[in-house]
């Protein structure tokens, strides 16, 4: 079979070349992009079935009106904020709140805090900072609702408001996405440049990078089309964090699989055959451990499509189906174009006619045996390399001990973006909590007469560590004639939350956990019948957290199981693929560690971007599988005429070399991501570097051959046993 589709490839050649360059122009003419459909919605960060959004719907229905806002405007004067300020600061709240201004009227409210005096765990340094809450029209884009925060500025303070900026979850999202999209095209760049040049040192050729990035090129515009389609399609919102690794995801596997191509091309070449029949072999050599790594990688990640977060069930098929294309095109138009091109692939060497670019392979081998000296090592002291391998990931690992995982949105934005510079502007005036308090909703029977009861739960929450202020009943004394704290009907009362830390971060989640197991003790205590509810940035980071750590405990076995099965079809074994599959989770969580270590320890930032490690694990479990079917194919194939451990030496030699190079730069593809200013993006890159490091220099060169030799025949069960029964390892 493998033969029979590697003769129809070579036989139409040229109309699937022509074929995918016409999908190419097609995709990038007629079907949208990333903007098109609907990148960059906050919702798309919210849980399904969220509790906290449901708290907030009910206290906007108790009350009439919503005291929670995602878009605040900062002013500040270290020196003092003048009373003029201050005085058109209160006014333009009032003129809004009564409708005196009409080119306003998406703004729902405002309400304003000028700091003059109050606890010294909220206000940090008096009279100097001004924060406004503009309550927006929901149904707007972030970026529509920014824009209108900022022309609410100019036309309300200008030049001698003293403003900071305008910040928030609303403003920081549409800054995070156009942070991507003006860095994007120099991601693109840089990993054109890479690809280019790895490719071009790697072979000594000019034609062969060039061909590379053209499938690169047909594999990611037909792909952002194909996705971008699909969710505006289906009314779901793109998350723009996909391109990005789109880009670096295709270009990576892409190269891959060009190289392993291209290195088995020019082998048969250099043996002598002639250029179609050495496209045929080629392709039927190498048609199944391709597929079998890329169908691993791309059911790894649609596992995601079970996760309760829309941004995943988006981002994970979203990657899954641009692996698709691209392996497609790896399996078409690659070994087509190689069909094509012949020996001018490897311009200006010409393999086979005169140079032969094996010979100098072996003996750039020879001169450089380090790889194949420590493969040799593991299939000689297996038990040994084994353990030790063991020992040095596990010390690794344990920096998942101390990992916290957080939401970093406006302080993992540019130093020099207006939403995290006004954050720390208000932060130092007030509590940083003051930008997203948390709601407490208190609902049921006869609260109204029940204030000095609700009081003293107040008191009660205050004390909770991380608090540092509690607006509620014992502020507001009339509050049953407005409406504010009490509902008009008696049924529901709220206490607004200042906490004094980032309210979206690890710290604040914490302390928002503990506030949500003492609430109802706290209603009990003061024989106050209802249920406590939480609501805000912080209840929303609680549950994005909370989904993701379960999501992870749900999806990571059912992407190992898809990882799992693809090994085993394609090994035809049971034994293999576990063994295979511990070594690449042993590996991940070793880098997790690492980065962890590195981030929160040496950086110390804190916490790790919620869906860092979560991302980061499921592709590092999906790509370790290439490597493991590259591995393994060439170990199984050497077996055929050799004793298992011969076959691991010669085997894993001769594929450490292709699985060296193909893990450099798909790492250094990753770490491009970092050339995107935003925390979550280098916090990825930083992981997924060091991963597919770890991946292709020690665990594939050491560790997984060491296994292999050391279950020996057995690895292939429950089909016949590996290799032949005489021999040893003869340094191939």
């Amino acid at each position: 079979m493998r033969r029979r589709y590697a003769a129809i490839v070579i036989r139409a050649r040229w109309p699937i070349i022509v074929a995918w360059i016409a999908a190419a122009v097609a995709s990038a003419l007629w079907l949208p992009g990333v903007d098109e459909a609907g990148g960059g919605s906050l919702g798309a960060l919210v849980p399904t079935r969220s509790e906290a959004i449901e708290a907030e719907r009910r206290s906007a229905e108790h009350f009439r009106f919503p005291v929670l806002s995602r878009v605040a405007i900062v002013q500040r004067d270290p020196g003092g904020l003048p009373g003029a300020v201050k005085l058109r600061t209160l006014d333009r709240a009032a003129d809004v709140n009564l409708g005196r201004l009409p080119q306003f009227s998406r703004v729902l409210g405002a309400f304003p805090i000028v700091g003059e005096g109050g606890a010294s765990e909220f206000l940090r340094d008096p009279g100097t900072t001004a924060l406004t809450y503009l309550l927006l029209d929901p149904d707007l884009g972030t970026g529509t609702q920014t824009g209108i925060a900022r022309r609410f500025v100019r036309e309300s303070f200008g030049p001698a408001g003293a403003v900071a900026g305008v910040t928030g979850t609303v403003p920081a999202h549409a800054a995070q996405a156009q942070t991507i999209k003006d860095h994007l095209p120099l991601v693109e760049l840089a990993t054109v440049l890479l690809v280019g040049l790895a490719v071009a040192i790697h072979f000594r050729a000019l034609v062969a990078p060039l061909l590379t990035l053209v499938s690169v090129g047909i594999s990611y515009v037909v792909a952002i089309g194909v996705v971008s389609g699909i969710g505006r399609d289906a009314g779901l919102s793109v998350p723009k964090e996909v391109e990005p690794v789109m880009v670096v995801l295709l270009f990576g596997i892409l190269t891959d699989y060009a190289l392993f191509f291209l290195t088995r091309f020019r082998r048969r070449l250099a043996e002598g055959e002639e250029p179609r029949s050495a496209a045929e072999g080629t392709i039927a050599d190498l048609i199944g451990i391709v597929a079998a790594a890329g169908l691993a990688v791309m059911g790894g990640c649609a596992s995601l499509l079970v996760a309760q977060l829309s941004f995943f069930q988006v981002f994970g098929p979203g990657v899954a189906v641009s692996i698709g294309i691209g392996l497609l095109v790896a399996l078409t138009f690659l070994p087509a174009a190689l069909a094509a091109l012949g020996r001018r692939t490897f311009w200006p060497t010409r393999p086979g006619e005169g140079v032969n670019p094996l010979a100098a392979e072996e003996r750039a081998e020879g001169a450089r045996p380090v790889r194949s000296r420590s493969v040799r090592l593991a299939a000689r002291r297996p038990l040994v390399v084994v353990i030790g391998c063991t020992l040095v990931l596990l010390a690794c690992a344990s920096g998942l001990r101390h990992l916290e995982v957080g939401q970093t949105l406006i302080r993992g934005l540019p130093a020099d973006a207006e939403p995290r510079q006004a954050y720390h502007q208000a932060a130092r005036g007030f509590t940083p909590g003051v930008l997203s308090p948390t709601l407490l909703l208190v609902e049921g029977p006869r609260l109204g007469g029940r204030r000095a009861a609700l009081a003293q739960v107040q008191r009660r929450v205050e004390d909770v560590p991380g608090v540092a202020l509690v607006v509620g009943p014992r502020q507001q004394r009339f509050n049953r004639e407005f409406g504010v704290v009490l509902s008009r009907e008696g049924t529901a009362a709220r206490m607004l939350v200042f906490l004094d830390s980032d309210p979206l971060g690890a710290r604040a989640i914490h302390t928002l956990e503990r506030l949500r197991r003492e609430a109802g003790g706290f209603l009990a205590a003061q024989a106050v019948t209802g249920r406590a509810s939480l609501a805000g940035d912080t209840a929303v980071s609680a549950e994005i957290v909370a989904g993701t750590r379960e999501d992870l405990g749900r999806i990571a076995p059912i992407a190992l199981i898809v990882v799992g099965l693809v090994l085993v079809v394609f090994l035809r074994a049971l034994v293999a693929p576990l063994y295979l599959l511990a070594a690449s989770a042993l590996a991940l969580a070793a880098a997790l560690g690492i980065t962890v270590y590195v981030f929160q320890g040496l950086l110390d930032h804190g916490e790790l971007t919620y869906y860092v490690p979560f991302v980061s694990s499921v592709l590092l479990l999906s790509l370790g599988s290439d490597y493991n079917v590259f591995l393994a194919g060439r170990v199984w194939e050497e077996a055929k005429r050799r004793p298992i451990r011969e076959a691991v030496a010669v085997g894993g030699s001769r594929a450490a070399s292709a699985i060296t190079v193909a893990g450099i730069v798909l790492a250094l593809s990753f770490a491009l991501l970092a050339l995107v200013p935003l925390r979550p993006f280098r916090e990825l890159a930083f992981v997924m570097f060091v991963g597919l490091i770890l991946d292709a220099f020690f665990v594939r060169t050491l560790l997984v051959p060491a296994l292999l030799a050391l279950v020996g025949r057995r690895s292939s069960w429950p089909g016949p046993p590996l290799g032949t029964p005489e021999g040893g390892v003869d340094g191939g």
